[in-house]
C-alpha cells in the first residue's frame, strides 16, 4: 500500500498541494470511519467511488453524507455506468477499494465532484490506501483532480 500514497503524495506535490496526508492505525474505509477517526462529520468525508462506462473509468467524489444517483452520473457522462468489481478498480486506478484517491489513477477515470462538497471548509479525501486520507478544500479538489462539479446526490 505504501506504493499507492507515495503516488498520491506525488500527485498532489505536483499539483501545488500541500501533503496533507495521515495514516490511522485502524481503516479509513468507510466515510463513517474516516470521520470518526478524522473528528469531523461525515459529510466532510470526500468518498471516491468508482463507476465503469464501458472500458472508461469515472470516478464520483461524494460527500460523505451523500447517496450516489447512479443514473445523474450516467446522464452526465452520457452513457450507461454500472460498479465494478475490486479486481477492476485495482486494475484501473492502482488503488485497493477503500482507499481510492481523487488523484494519482493508473488509468486517468472522468471525474465528477458532488456540488454538496462545495458547502464546506475542510474536506478529507482518501489518499491511496484504507488507513490514509489527506486534508483539502473544495476547490483545490476540484482543481487537482480535473474534476466537474456536478448534482450526482439522490434525492
Amino acid at each position: 500500500m505504501a506504493g499507492s500514497v507515495d503516488r498520491v503524495r506525488d500527485a498532489l506535490t505536483a499539483a501545488g498541494h500541500a501533503d496533507a496526508i495521515v495514516t490511522f492505525p485502524a481503516s479509513t474505509r468507510t466515510a463513517a470511519d474516516a470521520a470518526a477517526a478524522v473528528g469531523c462529520e461525515v459529510a466532510q468525508i470526500a468518498k471516491s467511488i468508482l463507476f465503469r462506462a464501458g472500458e472508461r473509468p469515472v470516478l464520483v467524489v461524494a460527500s460523505g453524507a451523500n447517496r450516489i444517483d447512479a443514473a445523474k452520473v450516467s446522464r452526465i457522462v452520457g452513457m450507461s455506468v454500472e460498479r465494478p468489481d475490486a479486481s477492476w478498480v485495482r486494475q484501473v486506478t492502482g488503488f485497493a477499494i477503500g482507499g481510492v484517491a481523487p488523484v494519482g489513477h493508473l488509468t486517468p477515470p472522468v471525474v465528477l465532484i458532488d456540488q454538496d462538497l462545495g458547502k464546506l471548509d475542510r474536506i478529507w479525501a482518501a489518499a491511496g490506501a484504507p488507513n490514509a486520507v489527506f486534508e483539502t478544500r473544495f476547490d483545490d479538489l476540484v482543481r487537482i483532480s480535473g474534476g466537474q462539479v456536478a448534482d450526482i446526490a439522490e434525492g
